[in-house]
């Protein structure tokens, strides 16, 4: 009973601390589905090095140190739109998603990353 309380507590406690985000349970599917129907936008949390070497077609670059130094760089993306974020391997993108939260935005970090999404189909813009 007693740590049942404490992680009611703790859950309660989370956003507070900035771990309300976590990786989306949406199928790489759903978030194309999401994104190709203008319900959602995809944000690249990946340092613009990384983004020059290879990015999806449509996602918008929104480098998680750059965010970090001045979330209000987040205010250019809808509010009215789910937010996918992605990285490579997904730390960055639930790190991004939380600072993107408390600003009020519907956050989805996604856990696959651009590699990943590349190979579900979502359009390389190399090619």
């Amino acid at each position: 009973m007693r740590f049942a309380a404490l992680a009611v507590v703790a859950l309660a406690l989370a956003p507070a601390y900035g771990l309300a985000a976590e990786h989306t349970k949406d199928s790489l599917a759903t978030v194309k589905k999401n994104v190709d129907d203008g319900k959602a936008v995809l944000v690249d949390v990946r340092e613009k090095k990384e983004w020059d070497a290879g990015h999806v077609e449509g996602a918008v670059l929104l480098p998680l140190s750059e965010l970090q130094k001045n979330a209000e760089l987040g205010a250019k993306l809808p509010k009215d739109k789910i937010i996918y974020t992605h990285c490579m391997v997904g730390k960055r993108c639930v790190t991004a998603g939380n600072i993107l939260e408390k600003m009020g935005y519907e956050v989805r970090p996604i856990q696959p990353g651009y590699k990943e999404l590349i190979r579900a189909g979502f359009p390389d813009a190399k090619k």
